[in-house]
């Protein structure tokens, strides 16, 4: 039986607990949390493939489907013919999705705060730093997609 200290569990609650507080500030700006995080993604990335961008973020191919449908459907980000060959369609933010990250900013900062509050100074550099090297491909490679 797993317990409720494992890893697994206590990181869940904690990606449920931090995207939940994101959720509620961002809520005004009919946004969810895992979709600004995709479009923070590919504004770091653009242009880049799904492939690419699922490999930035360590996502699956299907969940990053079900995100980037909305981003596509919503006008967020398009499909670009720049740098396309082939099979190959990268992605990249369109006007509206490059204003909705700047709007979005203030609510960003208050759930931060409302974040480094919960978790304290040390929690926020602990949390930080192992993001820092969860996102480095030399300390820890991304996932590949599944076909």
């Amino acid at each position: 039986m797993v317990s409720n200290a494992s890893l697994l569990m206590r990181t869940r609650l904690l990606s449920r607990v931090i995207g939940g507080i994101y959720d509620k500030q961002l809520r005004s700006l009919k946004i969810s949390s895992a979709q600004f995080a995709l479009l923070v993604a590919i504004y770091q990335v653009q242009p880049a493939t799904r492939a690419e961008i699922g490999r930035h973020q360590h996502l699956d191919r299907s969940t990053l489907t079900r995100h980037l449908k909305v981003a596509l459907s919503k006008g967020w980000a398009e499909e670009t013919r720049r740098g396309a060959n082939g099979r190959r369609k990268p992605i990249v933010l369109t006007g509206t999705g490059t204003d909705l990250l700047r709007e979005a900013q203030p609510a960003c900062r208050e759930a931060q705060v409302q974040a480094q509050a919960l978790f304290g100074e040390d929690g926020v550099t602990a949390l930080m730093d192992i993001a820092s090297r969860v996102a480095d491909p030399e300390i820890f490679p991304p996932m590949k997609s599944s076909s």
